[in-house]
């Protein structure tokens, strides 16, 4: 039984949780604001003490087990201007609260965003990604969460947004480690904005390893390739998730394929940077040995299908 009692501020709903020993959280308290700008001011009023709720699949059971504990849950589902998916000729703009499903099944991500749609398909289960959020995914930073690994591949601007203003924090300088990121305690993540590229031709791969399908990934890797008519690349992004505390960029891997066309050679020359720039950990789940063979493996595969779809442009 909860303890339902009514709030006076600018919001919908308020109350306590009082019996601890019937839940596994620590008690908090739940606000649910009608306005974005309501949000901004319970974030504001909370400070460190105060955590954003979307979808709750990754926060929730965090809770649950005591590894995160906040005082106040500010809930955000019902803000009108915190869903949807925008297109121009340079973005892809996806704000905070849509449903990680409704990305999935987005016409607009699946033509203008290929990599990003691919990685869709690895997120959860299909109960998780109805409930789950594409800014809830960026904001709890998994390591090996795909959609943070796309948005490190593609160099993603992820906006926030608090009382005093808005800034746009590049994927690259956002993601600190396993859920710490850039994002201050009174900031709400408003949107991701994915660039598109202009290139001629581009083609992209992703692939992951995990220990039952539908698990959070042991290894997974996002790879975008540009060429011009003649073969010769002319961009080149790869990320890899689940070998550091958050998705890592290999830079030399575009250094390795800009410049040249995408021979067997090539992509194996870029195969072993990747090798070389990894450094990853051994854990309960796998070895470090072991996630950093399956990274090179992989991203062999994700190198040849983004080839692969270069390939089958040019010639179309």
């Amino acid at each position: 039984m909860f303890a339902l009692t009514q709030g006076s501020q600018n919001v919908n709903v308020f109350f306590r949780l009082t019996r601890v020993d019937q839940m596994k959280a620590a008690a908090f308290d739940y606000i649910r604001p009608d306005t974005l700008e309501a949000v901004l001011e319970a974030l504001d009023r909370a400070g460190d003490e105060g955590r954003i709720i979307a979808g709750g699949q990754t926060l929730v059971p965090m809770m649950a087990m005591r590894l995160v504990k906040a005082e106040l849950l500010i809930d955000i589902n019902h803000i009108q201007t915190l869903a949807g998916i925008q297109t121009s000729n340079e973005n892809l703009s996806i704000r905070a609260c849509t449903r990680q499903a409704e990305a999935a099944a987005s016409e607009k991500i699946i033509n203008k965003l290929p990599l990003l749609a691919k990685a869709l398909e690895h997120v959860g289960h299909t109960q998780t990604r109805n409930r789950g959020t594409v800014g809830g995914s960026i904001a709890n930073a998994d390591p090996s969460a795909e959609i943070p690994i796309v948005a490190r591949c593609l160099d993603a601007k992820i906006v926030a947004l608090r009382k005093d203003g808005e800034r746009q924090i590049c994927a690259g300088d956002f993601f600190y480690s396993a859920m710490d990121t850039a994002l201050e305690d009174t900031e709400c993540l408003t949107e991701v904005r994915f660039p598109i590229w202009s290139e001629e031709v581009v083609g992209s791969g992703f692939h992951e390893v995990s220990i039952r399908n539908s698990d959070y990934a042991l290894v997974a890797v996002a790879a975008q390739l540009a060429t011009d008519f003649g073969g010769k690349c002319t961009r080149a992004a790869v990320a890899v998730g689940g070998c550091a505390p958050a998705a890592v960029k290999i830079d030399a891997v575009e250094k390795a394929l800009v410049g040249k066309p995408l021979s067997d050679a090539v992509l194996d020359e870029a195969c072993g940077l990747i090798m070389e720039a990894l450094d990853p950990d051994t854990d309960v789940h796998a070895t470090a040995e072991y996630r950093k063979r399956v990274a090179g493996r992989i991203t062999r595969r994700v190198l040849e299908e983004a080839r692969a779809e270069v390939y089958e442009a040019r010639n179309e």
